[in-house]
C-alpha cells in the first residue's frame, strides 16, 4: 500500500534528485524576496537526510528536514551575512538563520573537541544548482512526535520513508522511541 498521502518533505515526498559524483558546491539562499542572505558552499555535501530533531530547519508544512553536511573551511557567507543570527547559544548545533525569512543558513559546532566539529550542517533545497547528493536515510524519526505529530501517524510515516527508500533510525526500537517522544510531547505540552 503507498503512502503517498503521507507528505514527508518536498525534496522527498516525489523521488530524490540523483547526485553528481563530479559536482563541486553551489549557492544557498535564504526566502527573503529582498537582499537575501547567499552563502557559497566550495563542496559536494556528505550524509545528506531526513532529519525528525525539533532543531532543524524545516520548510511549511513539513515533518522532516532535509540537511546534509559540508567542511567548514568550504562554507562563504557572500551576501547579506548582518541578517544572521545564531538560534540558540546554547545548543551544540549553532545554527546560523536569517532574521528576516527564519531560513537556517547553515550549522556549526564551535566545541573543538566534539566528533561533529569541523562540518557545517546546511540544507541543500536552498540551492538551484543541481548534483547535490541525494539523501541517504532518516534519522530521530521519532521526534517528530515532540513537534506535535500524531503518534499514531509513525507506522505510516516509516512505511512512507520505506517506499522513498530512506531506512529509518532511532536510538530504541521504533515503539519504544515512540512512546518516549509522546511523553515528552506532552510534558512540552504540543500534544
Amino acid at each position: 500500500m503507498a503512502h503517498t498521502h503521507i507528505h514527508l518533505h518536498p525534496a522527498i515526498d516525489h523521488g530524490m534528485a540523483r547526485g553528481n559524483a563530479s559536482f563541486n558546491g553551489g549557492t544557498l539562499q535564504c526566502h527573503c524576496a529582498i537582499d537575501p542572505v547567499i552563502v557559497r558552499v566550495d563542496s559536494q555535501c556528505a550524509h545528506n537526510h531526513a532529519c525528525g530533531c525539533t532543531k532543524c530547519w524545516k520548510p511549511h508544512g513539513a515533518i522532516f528536514s532535509v540537511v546534509a553536511v559540508v567542511p567548514r573551511d568550504k562554507v562563504h557567507v557572500t551576501s547579506n551575512g548582518q541578517k544572521l543570527k545564531v538560534v540558540d547559544n546554547k545548543a551544540t548545533i549553532q545554527r546560523h538563520a536569517c532574521e528576516g525569512c527564519g531560513v537556517h543558513m547553515f550549522g556549526r559546532i564551535e566545541n573543538t573537541g566534539h566528533a561533529f566539529y569541523g562540518l557545517d550542517f546546511i540544507h541543500t533545497e536552498l540551492s538551484r544548482d543541481a548534483g547535490w547528493a541525494a539523501p541517504e536515510f532518516a534519522a530521530f524519526v521519532s521526534s517528530v512526535i515532540e513537534s506535535g505529530t500524531p503518534p499514531d501517524l509513525m507506522p505510516m510515516i516509516r512505511a512512507r520513508l520505506g517506499e522513498i527508500g530512506l531506512p529509518a533510525y532511532d536510538c530504541l526500537s521504533p515503539a519504544l522511541m515512540d512512546v518516549l517522544a509522546t511523553h515528552q510531547a506532552k510534558m512540552n505540552g504540543v500534544l
